[in-house]
């Protein structure tokens, strides 16, 4: 399946999204982790642990907004260029409800995919369960960066 104007697999994509997440030491201190990749659409998921609440015993609101804005930009890059990389440009996002559960789920949908902005929906669900209760919903503008791939991972030393 051909994904973007470059001819990228989805395979391709997915393996991109998932080295570029790789990277990301923020992720990996919050404890998140890739659900899902599709054309145009990135789940990640943040099991809940104390350390991530804020004073009321709920996931503080840092970390709905860093996997929110993490899950839109990662739906915005698989839309780009093989070559290229994505840089969040702005982001609004509007807190619901209390964000509780065994873990946060953050969708970022691509709403709009352009040459050099592209605009993304994003929702968090508070997963419980099987119960799933939206607790935030968000708009991101992306910026792709063609040309200029994720700097690589950094050598051991």
């Amino acid at each position: 399946m051909t994904v973007t104007g470059e001819g990228d697999t989805i395979e391709a994509v997915r393996r991109r999204v998932h080295d570029s997440f790789a990277r990301q030491g923020l992720m990996a201190h919050l404890g998140a982790h890739i659900v899902d990749v599709a054309p145009g659409l990135v789940t990640i998921r943040m099991p809940f642990r104390e350390e991530l609440t804020q004073q009321h015993g709920y996931f503080h609101a840092g970390g709905t907004s860093a996997i929110a804005d993490s899950a839109g930009g990662y739906a915005g890059l698989t839309m780009f260029p093989a070559d290229s990389s994505v840089l969040t440009v702005e982001f609004k996002i509007n807190l619901i409800a209390p964000a509780e559960g065994d873990a946060l789920e953050a969708v970022g949908r691509v709403i709009k995919s352009g040459r050099t902005l592209t605009i993304c929906q994003l929702d968090v669900y508070g997963i419980k369960g099987e119960t799933r209760t939206h607790v935030a919903v968000g708009q991101q503008t992306l910026i792709c960066l063609a040309g200029r791939p994720d700097r690589p991972a950094a050598a051991a030393s």
